[in-house]
């Protein structure tokens, strides 16, 4: 596995070298895009939009629109902008996560601590976990900052990238009902659905089964056999009563 970033985590006036790795990985199948006629593979190409020749990627440069004209910017412009904040994930406060709402939670990564720093960082991930806190901080990743929270996981120290405030949209362009009303005789069903239902979580229990249900399909196309669509089944209609719905489901549950 290689490190995306290496820097350090700063802990009051402590700072710990660390390496930044990837914690999850896809599950989906490796797809091809390719040409219906003929089956041959799709290239997207960079393509100069004045001259219609494709660039190569070491003369790409990154640049920002200013005043009409663009100002090219290079890696020591990105670390020039917040020097310490390219180099250290600097843990401003601590909380207790379920004060985080997960609508903010983004991507994990591990830190690996560099062998200088195998003491404080063991120290750090021992006081998280005897507080049952997590750390605030802020750290730049590929010329865009990142707020982040500090956790431990296991025996390794997880970094979460959760989003900014403002990058959540807000909710009053969503419609829901204003006029409908709640029986009390639904909800008391549906709470009685949901204690029924309640279980401890398990993530182990979830499976991509779709992934696999694709891989099957794509075996049987390739020996040639017919691949039956399985009905769609209707579980709500408009019209059907939510109460005798609810009873329904509580007499499936138990």
């Amino acid at each position: 596995m290689k490190a995306i970033w290496k820097g350090a985590i700063g802990f009051g006036l402590v700072n710990i070298p660390v390496k930044l790795y990837s914690a999850s990985q896809s599950s989906d199948l490796d797809l091809d895009m390719l040409d219906k006629k003929d089956l041959a593979h799709i290239r997207f190409h960079r393509v100069n939009e004045d001259t219609g020749k494709e660039v190569d990627w070491k003369n790409i440069v990154k640049a920002y629109k200013y005043n009409g004209d663009y100002v090219v910017l290079d890696d020591k412009d990105f670390q020039q902008a917040s020097p310490d904040k390219t180099k250290i994930i600097n843990i401003d406060h601590f909380i207790a996560e379920e004060e985080v709402e997960s609508l903010y939670f983004e991507t994990p990564y591990y830190l690996e601590p560099e062998k200088s720093g195998e003491k404080a960082y063991l120290l750090l991930h021992e006081a998280l976990e005897k507080s049952g806190k997590a750390g605030v901080g802020s750290f730049v990743l590929r010329s865009k900052e990142h707020l982040c929270i500090l956790k431990p996981y296991e025996k390794v120290i997880l970094l979460n990238k959760i989003r900014f405030a403002e990058e959540i949209r807000d909710t009053s362009s969503i419609k829901v009902p204003k006029t409908t009303k709640v029986k009390p005789t639904e909800l008391k069903m549906a709470l009685s659905l949901i204690d029924q239902l309640t279980t401890k979580f398990k993530i182990d229990s979830f499976k991509d089964t779709y992934a696999s249900a694709l891989l099957k399909l794509i075996k049987a196309k390739a020996k040639g056999k017919p691949v039956k669509q399985a009905p769609m089944k209707v579980t709500h209609r408009k019209t059907e009563d939510l109460m005798s719905m609810l009873k329904a489901s509580i007499k499936k549950a138990s």
